[in-house]
């Protein structure tokens, strides 16, 4: 395990913090990120603190622009530097350990807040519901457009850009750690499972865990997530996420039996040679002459063919 290195500011040492903001990262610069935060501190007085965590990128003069950043916020604020990686799990797990308030907002580094009330909007929900867990949803208001990320556009847009009312109705399927409010007994009793590697399904896990106990709220208070990916870049994480997908399917079958993915992937498994049929579908998808929506459909097969095997 990592010996952290911790860099705090001057409000950080007199704060009495209601909502922590947690923050990992690794190859990102947050800054954008962090100045955004950081406009909304005055009516928050005190309340909202940020936590970030440089889970072992290894670069220092990235760290010593952070450093001087976080001493300049008027948000209450620690910088925890890894010189090792420890993975999404166990990163998000400690940096719940950091953190000094009674709800926890956890927020991707590629994040965007839609709002200029963003962290006013959780303040005040935290105090006065705090809910166990809430969601706030994403978009791409903000993200970059060009082509290369168009198939990742629209797979987003279709699959994950969804409205409050809309995630509702499975409200385990629809979080992610993007932007999700935990509060910390719940977390305290359901943190992020460290088996799981590489990319994917960590955080829908940890709902389908947690909505046996409590109710999942979701609600309209967007940020952009500014990570599109390649096709190339989206595949490869695909394939990663294989593993964590039988993992899930293990523990929660009752659940994940009706997801969509889930019953594509046991169709898919009764196709003869599948295994010399999907490397096409990728290839489809890559295609850059091909229309958007197909290439897109292609890499939603793509995926669950991968997934087959797990079921």
């Amino acid at each position: 395990m990592s010996v952290p290195v911790i860099t705090e500011n001057e409000a950080w040492e007199t704060a009495h913090p209601t909502l922590s903001v947690l923050i990992p990262f690794l190859r990102d610069d947050p800054g954008v990120l962090l100045a955004m935060l950081d406009a909304e501190a005055g009516p928050l007085n005190g309340m909202v603190e940020i936590v970030l965590m440089d889970d072992g990128t290894g670069d220092a003069d990235l760290t010593t622009r952070l450093s001087d950043q976080i001493r300049e916020m008027a948000l209450p604020a620690r910088l925890i530097t890894l010189t090792t990686n420890e993975g999404r799990s166990k990163g998000r797990n400690r940096l719940a350990g950091a953190a000094r308030a009674g709800s926890l907002l956890f927020l991707d580094s590629d994040m965007r807040p839609d709002s200029r009330h963003f962290l006013r909007t959780w303040s005040d929900l935290v105090r006065t519901e705090a809910p166990p867990v809430a969601f706030g949803g994403f978009s791409l208001l903000q993200a970059p457009t060009e082509a290369r990320f168009s198939v990742h556009r629209a797979l987003a847009t279709r699959g994950e850009c969804v409205p409050a009312a809309e995630r509702a109705k499975s409200p385990e399927k629809y979080v992610y750690t993007s932007n999700l409010l935990v509060r910390r007994d719940v977390f305290d009793s359901e943190g992020f499972d460290g088996a799981f590697t590489g990319w994917g399904w960590e955080d829908v896990e940890w709902a389908m865990r947690v909505s046996r106990r409590w109710p999942v709220l979701h609600l309209d208070n967007p940020a952009t997530h500014m990570g599109l990916d390649t096709v190339e870049l989206l595949a490869g994480k695909y394939e990663q996420s294989a593993g964590n997908f039988a993992r899930v399917v293990a523990r929660h079958p009752d659940i994940v039996s009706g997801y969509p993915s889930y019953r594509v992937a046991r169709m898919l498994k009764r196709v003869p040679g599948l295994a010399s049929v999907r490397p096409w579908m990728k290839r489809f998808a890559m295609a850059g002459w091909a229309p958007t929506p197909a290439r897109a459909f292609s890499l939603r097969l793509y995926r669950a063919a991968l997934y087959a095997e797990a079921v």
